[in-house]
């Protein structure tokens, strides 16, 4: 009875099906980041300013550190401004590195 269940009935049952693993293989999760917009002069390329706020390593106040990418804008929809959020792809270009997901605020 080590496989089988018993019901109230007496019956013997099959024993539960265990998780199935899936097919599909696990892929990483990609980083998305939320930026604002402040270059889209190029073709199909916007540049986003990503601030986070991180703490001074020596003296803990918490400072701003400003980083920008440059994102892969397809239908060249963004304007300088614009809060959107991107997300890490495979090389496009030289610098290009994040693709546009979505226009939070135009």
């Amino acid at each position: 009875m080590s496989e089988e269940t018993v019901t109230n009935e007496g019956t013997a049952t099959a024993p539960a099906p265990q998780a199935q693993q899936s097919d599909v293989p696990k892929r990483h999760l990609r980083k998305t980041r939320v930026g604002q917009v402040v270059s889209n002069k190029m073709d199909k390329t916007i540049v986003v300013a990503v601030v986070r706020r991180v703490p001074h390593p020596k003296f803990g106040k918490i400072v701003k550190r400003t980083k920008k990418l440059y994102a892969h804008d397809a239908e060249n929809t963004c304007a300088i401004g614009d809060l959107v959020r991107i997300e890490e792809t495979r090389p496009l270009s030289r610098l290009k590195r994040w693709q546009l997901v979505e226009i939070l605020k135009h």
